[in-house]
């Protein structure tokens, strides 16, 4: 097996201070958004092969497995991470596998290059993903009920919001969703922002359900996506609770550290809550106009001690161990790939004694046994 040295993202959303303290160093003083663990071509994990792209392009049956390749291809097909939100990052949507390959063939057809800032598709793979929460954090996820938004919207007492109020009450639940949503990302820019200002007003002076709203519009004064972010589900995770996010439902981190593990794509749509290309008529395409609540996953208990987040995804399967001082030792091996991932107290994996933030990366078939005091989070794929 090998340990993994990960790159650090610096995104401006990030928290200067999270990540640093979960690793025990001192912070740089810059925002410090995401630990990428993975062999995604863009900060690939580095080891004492090489990057784990070379390790896994070098030998992919050996690293992956054969049941690996045939099913997901000569590569890994998730990217793992540790996230730490210091601000709302945009409000997004990721498109299904169909959707993602169509939008791929589009644009490479016409010419677009892959690095222009009004490309939506970098790959021709879904980003279905998950987050696991190790403090409390603060996300939006999928559409709340339409009246019920209808009664958040009109308890602001904005003249300007009221005609999105008579829709939500007025049509069946998609059509309401779809034509609000339509409405405020099509909204004259200088109205909004004055709708947006008045809105944020009155989150601010009636705090309680509208707290979040107003914490996001202080970052993005004036975005239509403030508006838009009120028509979503508020939800606050506890320390092992977890999100999965997937095609099609709108979304937004807004505050904590958590483990977020994805199929291996940078396919983002976006809705608003940033200065990026928001391309609305594809937007409306991806989106499933669907009200429900956020859907908060709790782990569900497997043989050996494993606490498994069941979700609907073969590229990956997340699970963790939490293991007490004096248990024996947890056989991990399996005929997968794996990155497991410490972040509590010190686990021995083979000849490695992992700490908060430390990881490797397991091949296919090889033996790893887990054993100490701490809190063990292990990536795999389902084959």
């Amino acid at each position: 097996m090998d340990r993994l040295d990960n790159t650090v993202r610096p995104y401006a959303w990030g928290s200067p201070t999270a990540i640093p303290k979960l690793l025990g160093v001192e912070p740089s003083g810059e925002p410090q958004a995401e630990m990428w663990m993975g062999a995604h071509p863009g900060a690939p994990s580095r080891t004492a092969r090489g990057t784990l792209v070379e390790v896994i392009d070098a030998d992919p049956k050996a690293e992956l497995g054969e049941a690996a390749v045939a099913r997901f291809g000569p590569r890994l097909p998730f990217l793992l991470k540790i996230l730490a939100a210091g601000a709302p990052l945009s409000l997004q949507v990721h498109p299904d596998l169909e959707q993602a390959r169509e939008g791929y063939e589009d644009e490479e057809r016409r010419g677009i290059p892959v690095d222009a800032p009004d490309r939506n598709y970098k790959d021709a793979n879904h980003k279905p993903e998950l987050i696991c929460a190790l403090t409390e954090f603060d996300g939006l996820c999928g559409f709340r009920d339409p009246e019920r938004t209808a009664e958040l919207l009109d308890g602001l007492g904005v003249d300007s919001l009221k005609p999105y109020v008579d829709l939500l009450r007025a049509r069946p639940e998609d059509a309401a969703l779809r034509e609000v949503l339509t409405a405020i990302l099509a909204a004259d820019r200088e109205e909004m922002a004055h709708t947006v200002a008045e809105a944020t007003a009155a989150c601010t002076r009636l705090g309680g359900d509208y707290a979040p709203y107003a914490d996001i519009a202080h970052h993005y004064p004036g975005d239509p996506g403030v508006i838009a972010a009120m028509l979503l589900n508020h939800v606050r995770l506890q320390p092992g609770e977890a999100l999965f996010l997937g095609a099609g439902i709108p979304h937004a981190y807004l505050n904590g550290l958590g483990v977020e593990i994805m199929a291996n794509s940078d396919n983002v749509l976006r809705c608003g809550l940033t200065p990026k290309h928001v391309d609305v008529p594809e937007l409306l395409r991806i989106v499933r106009f669907e009200a429900g609540d956020a859907g908060v996953l709790r782990p569900e208990a497997a043989p050996d001690g494993e606490e498994v987040y069941e979700t609907p995804i073969d590229e990956f399967r997340l699970s963790r161990y939490v293991l007490p001082e004096g248990t024996a030792a947890h056989d991990l091996t399996v005929p997968t790939p794996q990155i497991l991932l410490c972040t509590a107290g010190t686990v021995r994996v083979g000849a490695y004694d992992l700490t908060a933030g430390a990881s490797v990366f397991v091949p296919a078939g090889e033996k790893a046994e887990a054993s100490g005091a701490g809190t063990l989070f292990r990536a795999t794929v389902i084959v």
